[in-house]
């Protein structure tokens, strides 16, 4: 079966709810306050079936940014610019120029995939053991709050350079409708509001370093409530910054300044907490464009970002663990959420997490074993473990260097797994599709909720607490008895490992699907939820979307779930030796197709966040060259 017969949106129902709750909503606000609310925007509800471009964001401002601008003529490059300068606005807990990402680009002219790396960096003077000391006191929630989590920022200088290479747009156009939105305002919704009662943002009350924040978000130490109007005027002074001075404004200027002495700040006053970025490293950071990793599923390529993110290497392992199973077959007993379906997926990702934890990491200092990882003599070997009715006891790590052509040969003991330690799961995610058939699926991040909790006075951005990502102890064993490479250890100019897997799945060479997911450790599982409902379970997109998800994120711990499936099968699967959390909601994919067949193009937005989705017909669209024309004659 066509991917393009099982992947139709079925929006009609869904629209015509959201678009009632939203009336309402609106209408109680205007007469509150007489402004537009956060949600009277009715297109971003989107309509399926457009040839002029789609943009998915989780905020439907952000949503709108980025179709004014594929209006205007801009491909989906200048539109993902736009779309993360606004959600840098709307959405400031989970992502902006204070943090990274990774960005994921196919070309339709030149029929070309590119991974631009912008993640954030450990400063020159980062040693391995420098969150050791909060191991046993602190943990991570003073360690992620500290200036020592702070990262070389990457984001903003990762958009500037694939405007420069790919965008039709100059970066100062692409600022404009963010600057405007922090300068006038825009109405809070409901998850920044709920977002500003996060602890997070209520530490060291009384140190002007962590108050910054305060007196933005928890304006009298309050939250912030729905349908309030946020202006943010240090926000809009500094991207008009940027857009009058370029980058090096950020990276060499006044802001890279103000960035090195907010990091400086450290929670209860404690030395090892305080930042260790200087200028130097501010001013060195680099953006990497790098090649994806790619491999098949079923009939399927899937592309995603490789090291220094376990993204593509731990999605695609999973997939090709699962793959000698008849997914989809409910006679089998493998149709969606059955208990057969659910324990093939959770001891999948047990493997292939307990091999990221040893062998993924920045491949520009350790040799990551991506070609082995993802041999099919490994992957049987692996997969052999997994028995559909059966939990295995405890899962190890296994070697995959004697399949990688680069490898050593032979087999190596292992050390024991470090236990797992529960970080941030904050970060957004947008995919975009313009008329030409160019492709962006782009997650962003500074880590946790509010990243670190400090914001640059006067600047209005936060800093990431990206170095926590990090092993928290160093784990490198060059003992042949006991090996371990250390992948994820910290080190000078570094990049830590990260879990964003921005994806394109292609049908033959052309590009069909658009995903990824905030979350954390969970941004693995949940891509490969919705590629299996996809490709296996034979759902629309919006139904693959919001189906319930499962996940375990290490090698022996418990699996998360969301509400929705059996309560006999969760019965079952505990049965066989799975604990199980609480419900709780997993991710939050946002997804764009592509129809070639009837060149039509289709979005699915995340209802687990607000969600925002537009999409345009192809007469919509400005041709960008009839644009420059009409300005030159006004001039």
């Amino acid at each position: 079966m066509e991917i393009f017969d099982y992947l139709q949106i079925r929006l009609t129902k869904f629209v015509l709810l959201r678009r009632k709750l939203l009336l309402s909503l609106s209408t109680l606000l205007l007469v509150s306050t007489g402004l537009p609310a956060w949600s009277d925007n009715s297109e971003s509800l989107g309509v399926p079936g457009v040839r002029g471009g789609v943009v998915t964001t989780s905020e439907p401002n952000a949503a709108r940014i980025g179709a004014d601008i594929l209006r205007k003529g801009g491909n989906a490059i200048d539109a993902a610019a736009a779309v993360q300068f606004a959600l840098n606005v709307v959405e400031p807990q989970s992502s902006g120029i204070g943090g990274g990402g990774f960005m994921l680009i196919y070309l339709a002219k030149e029929k070309k995939t590119v991974a631009v790396d912008s993640r954030e960096k450990a400063p020159a003077a980062a040693t391995p053991d420098m969150f050791v000391p909060f191991v046993t006191s602190g943990g991570f929630g003073v360690a992620s709050t500290s200036g020592v989590a702070v990262g070389v920022p990457g984001t903003l200088l990762g958009v500037a350079e694939a405007l420069d290479s790919w965008g039709t747009m100059s970066l100062s156009e692409t600022l404009q409708p963010a600057i405007k939105l922090a300068e006038e305002g825009f109405r809070v919704g409901p998850r920044l509001a709920e977002s500003s009662d996060s602890s997070r943002l209520q530490n060291e009350i009384g140190n002007p370093a962590y108050d910054e924040a305060r007196k933005v978000f928890r304006p009298g130490n309050a939250p912030l409530v729905e349908g309030q109007l946020l202006v943010q005027s240090d926000m809009a002074r500094t991207l008009r910054m940027i857009a009058d001075q370029g980058t090096d404004v950020f990276y060499k200027g006044d802001i890279a300044q103000a960035i090195i002495d907010t990091q400086k700040a450290t929670r209860n006053g404690r030395a090892e907490g305080i930042g260790r970025m200087t200028l130097e490293d501010l001013a060195n950071y680099n953006v990497v464009i790098r090649e994806p990793i790619e491999d098949e599923y079923r009939d399927f390529t899937i592309k995603s970002m490789g090291p220094p993110s376990s993204g593509a290497l731990t999605v695609l392992q999973i997939l090709k663990l699962v793959e000698r199973f008849p997914m989809g077959d409910e006679e089998a007993g493998f149709g969606f959420g059955s208990t057969r379906t659910l324990n093939v997926m959770i001891e999948a990702m047990r493997l292939a997490f307990a091999d990221r934890a040893v062998w993924m990491g920045d491949e520009d200092f350790v040799d990551v074993p991506t070609v082995g990882l993802l041999a099919d003599d490994y992957i049987e070997l692996r997969s052999a473990l997994i028995n559909p009715d059966v939990r295995q006891v405890n899962v190890l790590p296994d070697d995959p260097r004697p399949f990688d052509t680069a490898g050593v040969q032979g087999k190596t003991k292992l050390a024991a797994l470090s236990p797992v330690i529960e970080k941030g799961v904050n970060t957004t995610h947008f995919s975009i599709v313009d008329r030409e058939g160019n492709v962006v699926s782009y997650t962003t991040t500074i880590e946790s909720g509010w990243g670190t909790g400090l914001m640059v006075p006067g600047f209005g951005f936060l800093l990431n607490n990206e170095l926590t990502d990090f092993n928290f102890v160093p784990a490198l064993n060059p003992d042949p008895a006991n090996f371990n490479p250390g992948a994820n250890d910290v080190a000078p100019n570094k990049r830590p490992r990260s879990s964003m897997s921005p994806s394109i799945v292609f049908k033959g060479k052309k590009p069909v699907a658009a995903y990824g997911s905030p979350g954390g450790s969970t941004i693995i599982d949940s891509v490969v939820n919705v590629s299996m409902n996809l490709i296996d379970h034979g759902m629309d997109v919006q139904e693959a979307v919001d189906a319930p998800r499962i996940a375990q994120t290490s090698a022996n711990g418990t699996v998360r779930r969301e509400i929705g499936f059996s309560e006999q099968v969760m019965a079952e699967l505990a049965a066989l030796g799975h604990t199980l959390r609480d419900p709780a909601d997993i991710g939050s994919v946002q997804a764009v197709i592509i129809d070639r067949d009837k060149k039509t193009q289709y979005g699915a937005a995340d209802r687990r966040r607000v969600g925002g989705i537009v999409t345009l017909d192809r007469n919509e669209v400005r041709d960008r060259d009839d644009e420059d024309d009409d300005e030159d004659d006004d001039d």
